[in-house]
């Protein structure tokens, strides 16, 4: 399996200095923002046959991070965000599981035996999320915390300020200091797009990311004005193509954060398909950060299976 230092080496060790670093990352072809978003747009209109509609609908439900990040979280709510992930239809047990729960540290536990046998996993948002702004060790020690209470996933939120003042050798070193305290948990980095300004600025993230060990890269905490979006998911889409092009390591992507639709669902899988390639159709390397999408997709999938439509009553309400 190709790691860091092979990925580093087949790029000519572009992270052995903080200049190398910076000349790569300002090196990467500049982001034509209007093709890009009229491709993306292109892509969106694309329609699909039933029975491959249906077929993209199990395929997002089994894509979906179903999450709850709020002050207000308590075990009781962590336990049913569990249940609905192992039976997202309780009606119909051949609606597929979810990806993933997704909490904060301190319920990770609380997660991990609500979803214990189903093949769900946990991830945990740490790093001092959303806004990443605490220093390295206490960072290491959330990480640290949710991967000793189970956590499957760990989804990082790198320094934007540090990344915007172009100290990009301090992220660098960060996300390899995570991945180090992730252990075997799959590492997930969050970008926070909507706070990085340009596509330029997503493009150089993407690499430096996958660069410093990302099993994934993400776009948005969800706690931002703008998340993710076609155009965004498509520039990290074209990244994680051309990176494994040249270095033989798959890195997965996950748009979080204002995904509400199954129609905007399938747009997205249209986008993964036609840049990525089908190698990335699968929940190990795509993924969904949209909780409120899963009911959407619950409705639309039983007006298939039954030609009614049920409504909002029909499912459970996160």
């Amino acid at each position: 399996m190709p790691t860091i230092a092979s990925a580093a080496h087949a790029l000519g060790d572009v992270t052995a200095s903080d200049s190398m670093l910076r000349r790569f990352l300002h090196g990467l072809p500049g982001v034509d923002a209007v093709g890009l978003e009229a491709r993306a747009a292109s892509l969106g209109t694309r329609s699909i046959k039933t029975t491959a509609k249906a077929y993209a609908i199990d395929l997002a439900i089994s894509m979906v991070d179903l999450t709850t990040l709020e002050g207000a979280d308590t075990p009781g709510k962590v336990r049913a965000l569990g249940a609905k992930a192992v039976h997202p239809d309780p009606t119909d047990r051949t609606t597929p599981t979810t990806a993933a729960v997704c909490v904060y540290p301190d319920m990770v536990a609380v997660a991990k035996e609500a979803v214990a046998g189903s093949g769900v996993k946990v991830a945990s948002v740490a790093t001092a999320f959303p806004a990443g702004r605490a220093a390295l060790d206490v960072k290491l020690a959330d990480v640290r915390d949710a991967v000793a209470a189970g956590a499957d996933e760990i989804d990082m939120v790198i320094d934007r300020g540090a990344f915007l003042a172009g100290h990009y050798m301090k992220v660098y070193d960060e996300i390899v200091a995570v991945k180090e305290a992730s252990g075997a948990a799959r590492l997930k980095v969050i970008f926070e797009t909507g706070e990085l300004s340009t596509y330029d600025n997503i493009r150089r993230a993407s690499w430096l990311g996958m660069l410093a060990g990302a099993d994934f890269i993400k776009t948005s905490t969800g706690k931002v004005a703008v998340n993710a979006t076609p155009a965004n998911t498509l520039l990290m889409l074209e990244a994680v193509r051309d990176f494994r092009a040249q270095t033989g390591i798959q890195v997965g992507v996950k748009p979080a954060g204002g995904i509400r639709t199954t129609k905007d669902a399938i747009k997205f899988l249209v986008l993964v398909n036609e840049t990525a390639g089908e190698d990335w159709l699968d929940n190990h390397w795509f993924r969904f950060g949209a909780s409120s999408l899963l009911n959407d997709l619950l409705m639309q999938r039983q007006k298939l299976a039954t030609g009614r439509y049920s409504g909002p009553d029909y499912v459970t309400v996160d």
